[in-house]
């Protein structure tokens, strides 16, 4: 699979995040959530039938950290499928008051 931009595992610095948000399948139950830019920001995993959004942060040194980083108040957010654009619009959406935010 080639991406259109290259998967960072960081810090996400304050400010927009830059989307539309991409989806890269890891496998049955994990889809990885990135910025158009390609940082990290989570991840959607099935649980239970529904596609539940994990938050997902770094600290200064790198170290993940499980229900933080930009999205932390849409931690749980749930999904009925892995869809691009509904992520994206609901997610950065929630952060802007409805309005997605793109790069």
């Amino acid at each position: 699979m080639t991406l259109p931009f290259t998967p960072t595992f960081a810090q996400v610095p304050p400010g927009p995040l830059a989307g539309p948000l991409h989806l890269v399948p890891v496998n049955a139950g994990v889809v990885f959530v990135h910025t158009a830019n390609g940082a990290h920001v989570g991840s959607l995993k099935l649980v239970g039938g529904a596609w539940k959004f994990k938050a997902m942060g770094y600290d200064a040194a790198g170290r993940m950290e499980p229900g933080h980083g930009p999205l932390t108040k849409q931690h749980n957010m749930a999904f009925a499928t892995p869809d691009a654009a509904e992520v994206s619009a609901r997610l950065l959406g929630a952060l802007t008051g409805g309005r997605a935010a793109s790069a």
